[in-house]
């Protein structure tokens, strides 16, 4: 399987090294050359799987001869290890709806999923080439921790994670910062997640940077992310439908960087049977928007909520989606994030749009909607929501065979659980005792020259 970019100015490559690159040295993100079928008797044959067996086999033909199916296999059974149920995302009947449970990883977020997996397999990659990695990535909540906890302690591995000073939960800044391990740097930086998010970004288009310091992307620009996360499409619809391949299911999905959605739309787009894919975003609803009017366009600030994972407006993953919905013609997305780059906006014309509303739908979920949610949830089944959660089962309201994603333990956001409901979730074991822990973190200008400053200085004093 060869890689290329959106934007269409490199050379196709393999895998490994397009996990390595993470975004395209173009200023695009990497996709696959062509996006394998699954066939009917393959899903029939698929259903029975457990988890692990099923992510081998999904993502054997995206990465070909490249990794050994043993190899393979070995990185996928060390990777879901670590997580607390054996059914690695299972499926819960709540109140009437249908929950998909990502949250059983080490961080108790769905990031884990993908980011247990991506940290071995940098480390496998690495030990083979005898490389080093410098990560740097953006985190407004969830990704951070469940990166660091991918790659703490690993060989050849130093990450840099920027997160939005005050603008996640208490517990998702001391999951990260209480990891003290020596080849872990947490950096606050007074801005929002898209000001963090463009740092990276410019970090990464500064090419003769990138190579000195050999970045490599964790972000769900990484095509690896996007393809572990696409399994557990495919393991929710088999415990459905019974792997009946005329039984369609939709999915509603919170989300703010489109990246878990868009591992959906991967899915669909291999042949798994998916109704619609939900959109479910808060009062930050760029997403939302572009789905009702084909109209792209960042908002006067960003709003914080009590999903604040989700508040994001500039959503990376959009650039693969809009590839797809222009048919591969990678001259046009350039053209189109370069008026965006300008003006702030980029618009589709009435048939895409049309496309567009066929592949999604989506909606924007107020704080009081997402307080109503958790409430109402709690009150008829004893289940307790976290807020981007509600955001997604009040967004599938009304809708036949849906299943929700629960993206992160409830016990990680208690002040919003609280005020809904006057009570706090029980913590599991992987987040007890974290807010009396040591915690290490420096606080930095959102600007690039900052963070390139910083990150030179430790990474010189690491040699």
């Amino acid at each position: 399987m060869h890689y290329l970019s959106t934007r269409g100015g490199i050379a196709p490559i393999g895998f490994a090294d397009a996990v390595m690159m993470g975004l395209a040295t173009d200023g695009g993100l990497l996709i696959p050359a062509e996006i394998p079928e699954v066939t009917p008797d393959q899903l029939r044959a698929w259903a029975g799987l457990s988890f692990q067996e099923l992510a081998l086999e999904v993502m054997t033909p995206f990465i070909g001869e490249e990794i050994p199916r043993e190899d393979l296999r070995a990185l996928i059974d060390r990777s879901y290890a670590t997580f607390a149920h054996p059914q690695v995302t299972p499926l819960v009947e709540v109140g009437g709806n249908r929950i998909l449970e990502l949250f059983h990883g080490p961080t108790a977020a769905f990031k884990d999923v993908a980011l247990q997996f991506l940290g071995n397999l940098f480390e496998y990659l690495l030990a083979r080439s005898g490389g080093r990695l410098n990560i740097l990535g953006a985190t407004s909540g969830d990704t951070g921790s469940a990166a660091i906890y991918g790659v703490r302690g690993k060989e050849r591995i130093q990450i840099f994670i920027l997160h939005p000073k005050g603008r996640i939960s208490p517990i998702q800044e001391r999951q990260m910062t209480s990891v003290l391990d020596e080849n872990v740097h947490n950096i606050a930086v007074r801005g929002t997640f898209d000001d963090a998010q463009g740092i990276v970004k410019s970090l990464f288009g500064d090419l003769p940077f990138k190579s000195a310091y050999s970045l490599g992307a964790v972000n769900s620009i990484n095509w690896a992310r996007i393809l572990a996360q696409s399994v557990y499409y495919f393991h929710a619809w088999a415990r459905v439908s019974g792997g009946d391949p005329e039984r369609r299911v939709s999915f509603s999905v919170p989300t703010g960087n489109f990246g878990d959605v868009f591992a959906g739309y991967l899915a669909k787009r291999m042949g798994l049977p998916v109704e619609r894919l939900v959109i479910a975003t808060n009062r930050n609803d760029i997403l939302t928007r572009f789905v009702r009017t084909g109209d792209y366009a960042v908002g006067d600030r960003v709003y914080q909520t009590l999903s604040p994972a989700m508040d994001i407006q500039i959503a990376s993953n959009f650039e693969r989606y809009l590839y797809y919905l222009l048919d591969g013609d990678s001259d046009r997305v350039r053209a189109l994030f370069e008026d965006m780059r300008s003006s702030g906006r980029l618009e589709v014309d009435a048939s895409h749009h049309r496309r567009v509303e066929a592949d999604f739908a989506a909606a924007a979920v107020t704080d009081e909607e997402t307080l109503e949610q958790i409430r109402s949830t709690y009150s008829s089944s004893g289940y307790i929501l976290c807020p981007h959660t509600a955001v997604g089962v009040h967004a599938a309201r009304g809708m036949r065979d849906v299943v929700c994603l629960a993206t992160a333990h409830p016990a990680k956001f208690a002040e919003a659980v609280g005020e809904a409901i006057g009570l706090e979730a029980a913590q599991p074991p992987s987040l007890q005792g974290l807010m009396g822990k040591e915690c290490r973190c420096i606080e930095l200008d959102a600007t690039a020259e900052a963070v390139k400053g910083h990150l030179q200085g430790a990474l010189e004093a690491a040699v």
